[in-house]
């Protein structure tokens, strides 16, 4: 009985400190968006400005465990951010997504450890698990952050979410086999970090494959809106949880399905209503999570720390840039030699400026064993880094991109795209009015509603040549956004085939290769 009450109790106190955290993230959400001058701000930097100050004060809303961010919030956000990553457009970057998420942990993991050692002094060992805390940029922050700038979907949006979604993974795995360095656990060897690594990444793109092609060919057989939704949310945990134990990456595995399900699974297997649901949902949930994330990760620092270990904040953050300037900007020049697509260089800039760190650094500072001595230093260095990148780097991230000019394109993109959705609408208004006119409506009315309807079409088409004689560029983007149109056209065709059972896997884009080989010959 005394057990059974002392677990009711910190059941009670759990949930108790959970809804205090999530109704302060939530109340400092909606000020952002009520206060002129924070709406300049992503609500997710000002959750972390108002997480530091309530450490300064010594309130802890929730204590911050890796279990608790690699368990319970990190699988629901990479679902949904790979869930909302288009393949086509993933595939056109994958050579470069693949040199970054690969090489350029490697080289900030050496690069890292390089400055704390020979630098700073550091031990070898706690220099190393510092890299590799840090090497991996941050998919839950990049995401939210070049979300609320308005840049979704376009390439340096591709190339960013793309890494931060697969080096999570390479950077779990680094971090796992330099933390059985010093206890004895594994040995430094290339041929067996590259089977460890060849087995992780292997198991978690075969188990991510099989539940999101599982689940894609299930909800083929029947149409439950909230039943195909529910399955997707069990599917982010069961993926991550069973590649976990069979000793693979469960990051790699859970953005794995996510791609197969947003990209393949909603075409064949649900219906244009359902996959609006469900997009719905994991918006919500992306939401919700990252209200709480990332008002804890400043609600955890400890102050103390930080100034105990200044000067090599310093050292790190400096050696941090450093190695990911040399990853950014070699690995893209590498990409741009052996590809057709070209990166320019000031989106080579921000890709370098923009690689934030967030909570996957802090879950594997906090995953350091407790009975190595410079465990509470090495807490405070990545935390102290991290900060860096969250209020340094992601504040002047938009001032770069407007100085850069790269900001102004995607609003252009933006409002033609909402002018172009507008025009669209409108049309449809008026297809239905010339074509269902019912007998007890006067006639005069219709009249009235074209009229209207004709003129609204009117002016929004004045919008649209206006914008295009503004920016000469935006031509190359609406044949772009059409092509795009046209090959989805073309995919959504195969699945409704395979969906009738008339095909037994969609065919090969055959229009992308059309396209692709018209680009190579022009």
């Amino acid at each position: 009985m005394l057990e059974s009450a002392a677990s009711e109790e910190v059941i009670e106190l759990g949930l108790k400190q959970f809804v205090l955290a999530l109704s302060v993230a939530l109340s400092v959400t909606a000020l952002t968006q009520l206060i002129g001058r924070l709406r300049q701000v992503p609500y997710t930097l000002v959750l972390v400005m108002v997480g530091l100050a309530l450490a300064f004060v010594d309130i802890r809303l929730v204590e911050l465990s890796p279990e608790l961010i690699l368990l319970i919030f990190l699988p629901p956000l990479l679902f949904e951010a790979s869930w909302n990553l288009k393949w086509g457009e993933l595939k056109r970057q994958l050579i470069p997504v693949c040199l970054l998420a690969v090489f350029g942990v490697v080289i900030a993991v050496l690069g890292i450890a390089f400055g704390l050692h020979q630098v700073a002094g550091l031990s070898l060992t706690s220099a190393l698990l510092i890299g590799a805390s840090l090497a991996a940029t941050d998919p839950v922050s990049v995401t939210a952050l070049f979300r609320e700038l308005g840049i979704g979907g376009s390439r340096l949006s591709t190339l960013t979410e793309g890494e931060s979604l697969f080096n999570d993974g390479m950077a779990v795995v680094a971090f796992g086999f330099l933390v059985g360095l010093p206890l004895g656990t594994a040995t430094l060897s290339v041929q067996s970090v590259l089977l460890q690594l060849v087995t992780v990444v292997g198991i978690g793109i075969a188990v991510g494959g099989v539940v999101g092609f599982g689940i894609s060919y299930l909800t083929q057989r029947f149409d439950l809106p909230l039943v195909e939704q529910s399955l997707t949310l069990v599917a982010t945990y069961a993926t991550y949880l069973i590649t976990e134990d069979l000793g693979g990456s469960g990051v790699i595995a859970v953005v794995v399905a996510g791609l197969v399900l947003g990209n393949y699974g909603s075409r064949i297997g649900m219906n244009p209503r359902t996959r609006v649901i469900v997009s719905e949902f994991w918006d919500f949930l992306a939401f919700f999570i990252n209200s709480i994330v990332f008002l804890l990760v400043g609600d955890q620092i400890r102050y103390e720390g930080l100034l105990d270990n200044l000067g090599l904040i310093g050292v790190t953050v400096l050696s941090m840039l450093l190695a990911r300037a040399i990853a950014t900007f070699v690995l893209c020049f590498l990409s741009d030699r052996m590809t057709q697509s070209q990166i320019p260089i000031r989106e080579q800039t921000v890709l370098w400026w923009g690689g934030v760190r967030g909570t996957v650094s802090i879950a594997l500072a906090l995953s350091v064993p407790v009975v190595l001595p410079e465990r509470e230093d090495i807490i405070s260095i990545v935390f102290g880094a991290v900060l860096f990148t969250l209020l340094v780097q992601g504040l002047t991230v938009k001032p770069m991109m407007i100085k850069l000019n790269l900001l102004d394109d995607q609003l252009v993109r933006e409002e033609y795209l909402e002018l172009a959705a507008r025009q669209f609408a409108l049309n449809r208004v008026l297809e239905r009015l010339q074509s269902d006119k019912q007998p007890d409506i006067d006639p005069e009315f219709y009249r009235y509603q074209e009229a209207l309807v004709k003129g609204e079409i009117d002016q929004t088409q004045t919008k649209i040549d206006k914008l295009k004689g503004e920016h000469p560029n935006l031509v190359s983007f609406i044949v772009e956004q059409f092509q795009e149109e046209l090959m989805e056209v073309e995919a959504n065709a195969y699945a409704e085939l395979v969906k009738l059972g008339r095909l037994k896997e969609e065919l090969s884009p055959t229009l992308e290769a059309a396209l692709q080989e018209e680009g190579n010959q022009a």
